[in-house]
């Protein structure tokens, strides 16, 4: 239980390259993954966007027409 197979080994060395490995490599990840993190709120902004307008293209007037009768 106390072993460290070779698995671990190379996951280790990963994750140290990652983090030890010079070059900014963090803050270009990070980057990236904000950059993707706002194009997807943008395009889910858009989608909400239009299909507001599709609704409001769709939309009927409920308003009840008023009644000669009833202006007098």
């Amino acid at each position: 239980m106390g072993a460290i197979g070779p698995w671990q080994i190379v996951i280790i060395l990963v994750l140290a390259l990652l983090l030890f490995g010079g070059g900014g490599k963090i803050s270009s990840l990070m980057g990236d993954f904000a950059k993707g993190i706002k194009s997807f709120r943008k395009g889910l902004q858009e989608d909400d966007e239009k299909s507001l307008e599709e609704r409001s293209d769709k939309a009927m007037d409920v308003t009840p027409a008023e009644d000669k009768a009833k202006a007098e």
